[in-house]
């Protein structure tokens, strides 16, 4: 198994945190996520479905955070636990951590660091690897071996082009600006290579994309750079 077919679940009674989590999640590629917005939701999920990772608000409307674990706890439920408070206090966390949960996240925080964290847990306990097949549609990159993955056969990516791609994969859903690009393409100067990066972009496209003239996924910001979009369209 690989580190996004874990199943997580959510329990937080703020819906947008919970939609912010969920969405972050999915656009890294995780594909099993649950929510709950009760400590009585999420025992019910817990008690019907494999569940590798749980992220856990403390302050639930039902029952708390940590006395909902503490329950799993004596029923011998031994799931990986993220915390998260809206309270800065020592004791919840040295609580929290005490009853062997794996981490303390305190609100507010980045989506970002969270995914970090979860990622982390989930392979330190699970010794699991992850996910380098990126899939655009009908046409998948294996960033592992460079290879394009069409329904007409594969493609390979020449050293540029895997440059190019893996730092647009680092940062997809943001722009990546020109300079950003040159500079990681040709480190030792990238100066009037404009031109140079617009062919490779280009090539990148015709590998990447079912119509390289309207592109899908790699998509140009004017003036600023490029981004590239794994959701496809909206």
């Amino acid at each position: 198994m690989v580190l996004t077919d874990c199943s997580i679940l959510l329990v937080d009674d703020e819906k947008q945190i919970s939609e912010i989590n969920e969405r972050l999640l999915s656009e890294d590629g995780f594909k099993n996520i649950l929510r709950a917005s009760t400590g009585k939701e999420a025992d019910e999920i817990i008690g019907k479905n494999q569940v590798d990772l749980v992220v856990l608000d403390i302050m639930m409307p039902d029952i708390s955070g940590l006395m909902l674990y503490e329950q799993w706890k004596k029923r011998g439920l031994n799931i990986p636990v993220i915390f998260l408070s809206a309270r800065d206090e020592e004791t919840s966390r040295l609580k929290g951590l005490g009853l062997g949960a794996d981490d303390y996240v305190t609100k507010p925080y980045t989506p970002e660091e969270l995914l970090l964290r979860i990622k982390a847990i989930l392979r330190r306990t699970y010794h699991l690897t992850e996910n380098k097949v990126v899939d655009l549609g009908a046409v998948r990159v294996d960033l592992s071996s460079g290879i394009v993955i069409r329904p007409d056969g594969e493609t390979e990516l020449t050293a540029k082009e895997f440059q190019l791609f893996s730092k647009l994969y680092d940062n997809r859903g943001k722009i990546v600006s020109l300079n950003v690009l040159m500079d990681t393409l040709w480190p030792d100067g990238s100066y009037g290579l404009e031109n140079s990066l617009i062919v490779h972009v280009r090539r990148l496209r015709e590998k990447i994309e079912e119509n390289p003239s309207t592109p899908e996924y790699l998509q140009t910001v004017r003036g600023l750079g490029y981004r590239l979009n794994i959701r496809g369209r909206k």
